[in-house]
């Protein structure tokens, strides 16, 4: 008898003794990908089995890990290892596979020959799901299989499934959120300490919350990906990555902290999601990441470090609120649990999870026509009449002002102008209009301001 085979027997004894009914059906699951949250997913499966059989209702047992080296020494049986994915998931025994390679391809192609076998699939890859859901969802369904995705948004919040399940009988009308961990400890850490986005990131990058090359953090790739899942599953529409207007992080000033605090605010990159009706009753949304100004009151202002937390604000279930580790592997691995729980009591009791709802299929809003309000940083002249000319060009593009502060030097003024809400295309070309005054120096930044009553 193998060493796997003896794990079977002995799960399923385990199974048997606690009175779990079908315990002699074993539910296999390969595991694609044996890093931080595989590692962690492979712990969890091995060190819990017990609790997990009495769970689901039948033992689950590891029948493989797909890893680029199985060679290398890994904490399980080598027997175990396979640098072969596309055998490991396309073995008989095999009911589930959990993806946590990352990457498009080849994750891409492993999950669809999965799911055309008709195996569920696990899998924490934000980065594909942005841009082929529906691609791998049309598989789930062809072939009565399920696609779970928990993982891929704000690691260990569950904020998915609720969308997709607990409220699937209300209207959510806005999700906004804070889903990337490596900008919100470096925005949080420029706040407290006042030190420049230059100087916390080599600290971020030093203590393992920034990686190597951060472009995908900083520059708002990664919640570009989470805010069209997010998206897609709470406006019944799908969303891809190509539709979501991104701005990173890279540009924001210590002087930009200095200024929110001084308004009683703070700066966050936000994931937004939002359905907007016209005054016909039409609706479309608006998806959305870039930096923006909240009220130190608004929930997600205290949220600090590493930590994500998302809003949910629905018709009649009102403002609902997520907060937790949004990355790393335990909490991550924790997500993904969830979802292989759910898949294998699925392929127990011959149940289905919800697929893919597009029927909604709500137009996306450019950039240019979302209205929202601003916060416009200039240098001007230190001379009467400045403010009016300012304010003209405000007023001659659409734009109106809800309060203006100035504070003078040496070297000229500088002016905070903050607007009522304002479609993008009109603070465009104020901006532009601004910037050939012979009285404004420079316009030295401007910031959406997000999370206001008016």
């Amino acid at each position: 008898m193998t060493s796997t085979e003896s794990r079977e027997k002995d799960a399923a004894n385990n199974a048997a003794k606690h009175g779990v009914w079908g315990s002699d059906h074993p539910i296999g699951i390969a595991v694609l990908g044996m890093g931080t949250v595989g590692t962690e997913v492979v712990r969890v499966i091995r060190d819990h089995a017990e609790d997990l059989c009495n769970r689901v209702g039948a033992p689950l047992v590891l029948r493989g890990v797909a890893v680029r080296d199985a060679t290398k020494d890994r904490g399980i049986s080598p027997e175990l290892l396979t640098t072969d994915a596309e055998a490991l998931v396309t073995r008989d025994d095999v009911d589930i596979v959990v993806e946590v390679m990352g990457g498009i391809d080849p994750a891409r192609a492993l999950i669809k020959t999965a799911l055309t076998g008709g195996k569920s699939v696990v899998t924490a890859n934000k980065a594909l799901l942005a841009d082929y859901t529906g691609e791998l969802a049309g598989a789930a369904e062809n072939n009565r299989a399920d696609l779970y995705f928990e993982a891929a948004v704000a690691g260990a919040i569950p904020v998915v499934r609720p969308l997709i399940q607990s409220l699937s009988g209300d209207r959510v009308n806005r999700v906004v959120g804070i889903v990337n961990g490596t900008t919100n400890f470096i925005l949080s850490a420029m706040s407290e300490t006042g030190a420049d986005y230059d100087d916390v990131l080599a600290e971020a990058t030093r203590l393992g919350y920034a990686e190597a090359d951060p472009t995908a953090d900083v520059e708002g790739y990664d919640a570009a990906a989470k805010a069209a899942i997010l998206a897609s599953v709470a406006f019944h529409t799908r969303v891809t990555s190509a539709d979501v207007y991104r701005e990173g992080i890279s540009k924001i000033t210590a002087e930009d902290l200095e200024t929110a605090a001084a308004v009683g605010c703070t700066v966050k990159l936000l994931a937004i999601c939002e359905r907007v009706t016209e005054e016909g009753g039409k609706d479309h949304i608006s998806v959305r990441v870039y930096p923006a100004l909240i009220p130190r009151k608004h929930p997600l202002a205290a949220v600090s470090g590493a930590f994500n937390a998302v809003v949910v604000e629905a018709e009649n279930a009102g403002r609902l609120m997520f907060y937790g580790q949004g990355a790393g592997g335990a909490p991550t691995a924790s997500a993904v649990m969830g979802d292989l729980v759910m898949a294998a009591r699925n392929k127990f009791f011959g149940g289905r999870a919800p697929g893919e709802s597009v029927y909604a299929e709500l137009p996306i809003a450019p950039i240019g026509d979302t209205p929202t309000r601003y916060h416009v940083n200039m240098q001007v002249a230190d001379r009467a009449g400045v403010l009016q000319t300012v304010a003209g060009e405000f007023a001659k593009h659409g734009v109106s002002i809800s309060t203006v502060r100035q504070e003078g030097h040496d070297s000229g003024a500088r002016l905070v102008v903050v607007t009522h809400h304002a479609k993008e295309s009109a603070l465009a070309d104020t901006v532009s209009a601004l910037a050939e005054l012979d009285s404004v120096t420079s316009v030295t930044s401007v910031l959406r301001l997000e999370g206001t009553e008016e």
